[in-house]
């Protein structure tokens, strides 16, 4: 999504009027006008009502806005961080399973651009480490699924995925297009180890002896070779597909995906990443952007 885009809608949204919004961005009114049908068009809704006469925002246009503002808000916070010297360019990003999934372009990108100096080591990490792995220093900053239990440390909500029950092939479940937690309740379950409230958000029913994963990327498996179910996050669909399994979406809470970080680490390779995600964040919220209700 084009940033210079953005700035031209939020300056029509004050001004409502093409010429005057045009002229503060020193641009033709013909050009900014196709800047902002383009970007109308990569959201899929119609930002504001045009007439011979008037500029008004539409519904969409209003809920637009805020969102917005925030990531341009977050880019320019990117763009504020001072260079990231060479004594501290290396950046150790712990990750669990998936990470931000289909955000790694566009948050390496935005890296990219405005800190080119700026390396990322990549650590993989469990759901038994996740926190520890930040507060021992083994890593700067960690992706990873929030589950309580990390007060002393800054973590900042990155985005929700709804949760799927992952089930084998050869289940009567597989063919079901969306389950609820008390379909699987009484069926044995993969046990995931981590922090006491993973146990509780994968919601499943735990026999002794029965199978156990401490990497969520390891739920595909475990389940094709036990037949037991287990439950993991949406964005598993797409990367890790297995013959031997389905996903299914399963109702209840959202895996909260969250960004931690020493409170303390105050470093500009820091701030530059967590900046990055955030922006990155804001943007991926635009582009789901809901269009009006057309129902009668």
């Amino acid at each position: 999504m084009d940033i210079r885009s953005l700035r031209y809608a939020l300056t029509l949204a004050d001004e409502l009027h093409f010429g005057r919004a045009a002229r503060a961005h020193y641009i033709g009114a013909q050009p900014f006008g196709r800047r902002i049908q383009e970007l109308e068009r990569e959201l899929g809704v119609a930002l504001f009502e045009r007439t011979s006469r008037t500029v008004a925002l539409t519904e969409a246009g209003r809920r637009f806005l805020p969102r917005a503002t925030r990531v341009l808000a977050d880019l320019e916070a990117l763009m504020r961080v001072s260079d990231v010297d060479d004594s501290d360019a290396m950046l150790r990003v712990g990750v669990l399973g998936f990470g931000l999934a289909d955000r790694w372009s566009a948050t390496r990108q935005l890296l990219d651009r405005h800190q080119p100096q700026l390396r990322l080591s990549y650590v993989e990490l469990d759901w038994e480490n996740q926190y520890d792995a930040v507060r021992s220093g083994d890593v700067d900053v960690a992706i990873l699924h929030d589950v309580g239990g990390a007060e002393d440390l800054r973590v900042e909500h990155v985005m929700d995925v709804e949760r799927c029950a992952v089930v084998p092939a050869e289940s009567e479940l597989a063919h079901a297009t969306h389950l609820t937690p008390e379909v699987i309740s009484d069926r044995p379950c993969i046990r995931p180890i981590g922090q006491p409230g993973l146990a509780a958000w994968a919601a499943g029913r735990y026999p002794r002896h029965g199978a156990e994963v401490r990497s969520p990327l390891n739920i595909p498996s475990a389940v094709a070779m036990s037949g037991a179910l287990g439950v993991y996050a949406e964005p598993a669909r797409r990367y890790l597909p297995n013959p031997d399994i389905r996903y299914i979406t399963l109702d209840g809470p959202p895996a909260i995906i969250a960004l931690a970080s020493r409170p303390q680490d105050h470093r500009e390779s820091t701030t530059a990443f967590r900046r990055a995600v955030h922006a990155t964040a804001g943007l991926t919220q635009l582009a789901a952007t809901e269009p009006p209700d057309s129902s009668p």
